[in-house]
C-alpha cells in the first residue's frame, strides 16, 4: 500500500462580508481610519478646501486640514479568513449628510469617530445611528497633543447608553484600529442574538 498526500484539495472558505460605516465630525480622521486598515488601496474622494467653502467648513481644532471627502472613503480589512469588513466612511460636513442614507444601507454597524477638542461634532452621528437602531461604537481618536480623558467621563458627556462601546484609539495605528471594528462587530452581532432570543421567548 502506498501512502502519501491526499488528492483532495480544501475548498476555499467563502468569507462572510459585512458593511461597517466609519462616521464622525469634520477632521476626525476618518479617512485616515480607513486607510490605516485597509489590505487594498483604499477609494478616497478628497477634494481641496476653498475659500468658498470657508463660511461653512469649520476649522477651528484642525487648522491644518487642507482637503475633505466629498463623498466616501472605501476600504477592506480581513479578519479572519472567513470574515472580511467593507468599510465605508461618510463625509462630515452638513451638507454632504444627504448621502448618509444611501451609505447606511445594509451596514451591519458604525463606528462614531470623536476627538476631545470638538466633541460636540460627533452628536450628530450618535443620533443618526440611534434614531435608525443601527448598532454603533465611539472610537476616541487620541490626536498628539489633545487632552486625554477617562472613557467614563467621555461617555458621560456624550450621554450613552450602557450598552454601547466606547473605546480610545489612533486612527493611524492598525492594530487599535482593528481592536474597534472588531468591537463593532461583536456589539451588533450580540445585539442581534439578543433579539433573536427575546422574540422566541
Amino acid at each position: 500500500m502506498v501512502f502519501g498526500r491526499s488528492s483532495r484539495k480544501k475548498r476555499p472558505v467563502e468569507p462572510v462580508t459585512l458593511k461597517i460605516l466609519v462616521a464622525g465630525g469634520f477632521g476626525v480622521g476618518k479617512t485616515t481610519l480607513v486607510g490605516a486598515v485597509s489590505e487594498i488601496r483604499p477609494l478616497r474622494t478628497e477634494e481641496a478646501l476653498t475659500e468658498a467653502g470657508r463660511p461653512v467648513d469649520d476649522t477651528a481644532g484642525v487648522e491644518s486640514k487642507k482637503t475633505t471627502t466629498v463623498a466616501m472613503d472605501f476600504g477592506r480589512i480581513t479578519l479572519r479568513e472567513d470574515l472580511v469588513l467593507y468599510l465605508f466612511g461618510t463625509p462630515g460636513q452638513d451638507r454632504f449628510w444627504f448621502l448618509w442614507d444611501e451609505l447606511a444601507q445594509g451596514a451591519l454597524g458604525a463606528v462614531v469617530l470623536a476627538d476631545t477638542r470638538r466633541l460636540e461634532d460627533c452628536f450628530a452621528g450618535i443620533d443618526y445611528f440611534e434614531r435608525r437602531d443601527i448598532p454603533f461604537a465611539v472610537a476616541v481618536n487620541c490626536f498628539d497633543g489633545a487632552t486625554r480623558y477617562p472613557a467614563e467621563t467621555v461617555r458621560t458627556a456624550l450621554d450613552l447608553d450602557e450598552g454601547v462601546p466606547l473605546l480610545l484609539c489612533d486612527a493611524r495605528d492598525r492594530e487599535t484600529v482593528k481592536g474597534v471594528l472588531i468591537a463593532v462587530v461583536e456589539h451588533a452581532l450580540a445585539r442581534s442574538a439578543d433579539r433573536r432570543q427575546t422574540a422566541t421567548t
